[in-house]
């Protein structure tokens, strides 16, 4: 017997136009803020580290939506992390052991991203040295607003970030203020992995991550970039 399974691939819409952008894979760095490796219990500037989500993780949310998020299960601790998405894109150069000078060029565009956590399941599975993924890549663990082309928005390095809860302002910070800079960030990462288009980076979080429940409304921006919000049900 043979089976026939469909080959619908994710993809995070393009703003301003009708395209689309394939997702291949999805990394997030750790820990890239400052006041957010101290809430986390950490300090200094560790090397940087990655970690993935599926590609059927994301919740593609459209400007001036509401995108509704699952809830999910087995977590009395459920957490937001606001961040920047960096998409990479065709450059015509090699994804492989990027040189910082030339991370920038390999940049699609941007977005804004929600990386949605099991904060229990992590952090007991931290404890004993385990992986993550059940804590980080589950289902729905990655709203996602539209990509913004690095051609409108210029190169970020700097801009406001923040995220409301039910209005209430619970995280703030400045893109200036990542640890690892996104050139360095595209440049490390390229070591390990081929970056190629359909790539996404969340580049990190800043401090002010806590808990949510169901009925919660959570919207958060990036300056320029416009807003992401969700309700989870």
């Amino acid at each position: 017997m043979s089976y026939v399974f469909p080959l619908a691939q994710a993809a995070v819409p393009v703003a301003g136009s009708s395209d689309l952008y394939p997702v291949r894979r999805i990394y997030c760095v750790g820990r890239n803020y400052a006041e957010h490796a101290k809430e986390m219990g950490f300090t200094g500037r560790e090397p940087p580290f990655f970690f993935c989500k599926p590609a059927d993780a994301l919740v593609p949310v459209m400007a001036n939506e509401v995108g509704k998020v699952a809830f999910p299960a087995k977590t009395e601790n459920y957490q937001y992390e606001m961040e920047l998405v960096v998409a990479i894109g065709e450059s015509g150069k090699s994804g492989k052991n990027i040189p910082v000078a030339e991370a920038n060029a390999h940049i699609f565009g941007y977005a804004m991203g929600l990386d949605m956590t099991r904060r229990d399941l992590q952090l007991a599975l931290r404890e004993i040295g385990r992986p993550w993924e059940v804590g980080k890549a589950f289902d729905q663990s990655a709203p996602i607003s539209a990509i913004h082309r690095v051609a409108e928005t210029g190169t970020l390095s700097h801009g406001a970030i923040w995220l409301k809860v039910n209005d209430v302002p619970k995280q703030k910070g400045d893109l200036a203020d990542l640890i690892w800079t996104i050139p360095e960030i595209i440049s490390n990462l390229s070591e390990y992995f081929s970056l190629e288009p359909g790539d996404l980076i969340f580049t990190g979080t800043p401090a002010g991550v806590g808990k949510v429940q169901k009925g919660d409304v959570l919207v958060g921006g990036f300056a320029g970039l416009g807003e992401l919000a969700i309700v989870l049900v």
